[in-house]
């Protein structure tokens, strides 16, 4: 069976707060705007036509990505991540449509899925309706930003696949790398993929792109953890996937 992935429909459910906000606040603006004085009247039609603009930009770019791009194919991570890993985690904050696909794409290496799905850390309302579409895997196991149930310097790699951004403090943040650090043998690899707060998403999904977090965030995150940017590569246009690996340690001088 092909392992399941959200498409733009899915996309919607997650997110249809919003879609109805900016859609009733369209039809509102375009309903009063022939009542209003003429300067006031084209400001509302304005408004209205921008509000469903960027919700028509919003859609057709979530269809490109998810629907129409090789993002869940996984091929990009041969970039990243030249050599299969012998054991990897994939940590996820309340959506796993990684360890999957991933199960399949490396049948004979080791898997940790780790869920992190807490409603006092990851708050977003989309989160809990996806959680409702898409019940994590029977084989997830539960852990902390701060705590992965992972040996120490036992993984080849860990995988943050659109999950990351979901912590929205900066300390649970600092504390997820933290542990994926401390689960990486040396020489391991984290892998990052995420939306980015920047021009190319900012122009299509308009202030829903303040979601996302900035580069200089991720690349912040990473240094801090004592983890070194190894490479970067552009998913599908609007996403952006990291490679940061942990130093081996320095040879003994004699």
């Amino acid at each position: 069976m092909t392992p399941r992935h959200s498409g733009v429909r899915d996309v919607v459910a997650y997110n249809w707060p919003q879609y109805a906000a900016g859609l009733t606040a369209a039809a509102t603006a375009a309903a009063v705007a022939g009542r209003l004085p003429r300067p006031v009247r084209r400001l509302a039609r304005t408004g209205s036509a921008a509000a469903l603009g960027l919700l028509a930009a919003a859609t057709a770019a979530s269809w490109c990505v998810y629907d129409r791009s090789d993002l869940y194919a996984y091929d990009w991570l041969a970039a990243l991540l030249p050599r299969t890993p012998s054991s990897y985690a994939v940590v996820s904050c309340g959506l796993d449509e990684v360890s999957g696909p991933l199960a399949a794409r490396w049948p004979g290496a080791r898997q940790v899925s780790v869920d992190l799905y807490d409603p006092a850390l990851t708050t977003e309302g989309s989160i809990r309706r996806a959680r409702r579409r898409v019940p994590p895997p029977a084989h997830a196991v539960p852990g902390r930003p701060g705590a992965l149930p992972l040996p120490a310097a036992g993984t080849d790699a860990v995988l943050l696949v659109f999950a990351a951004h979901e912590l929205r403090r900066a300390r649970d943040r600092e504390a997820l790398f933290a542990a994926c650090a401390r689960a990486l043998r040396p020489g391991g690899t984290l892998i990052l993929a995420e939306h980015l707060r920047d021009a190319a998403n900012t122009a299509v999904f308009g202030p829903g792109a303040w979601h996302f977090l900035p580069r200089a965030e991720w690349l912040r995150l990473a240094a801090l953890a004592g983890l070194r940017p190894a490479a970067e590569r552009r998913v599908a246009h609007l996403v952006t996937a990291f490679a940061f690996t942990k130093p081996e340690p320095e040879p003994e001088r004699t």
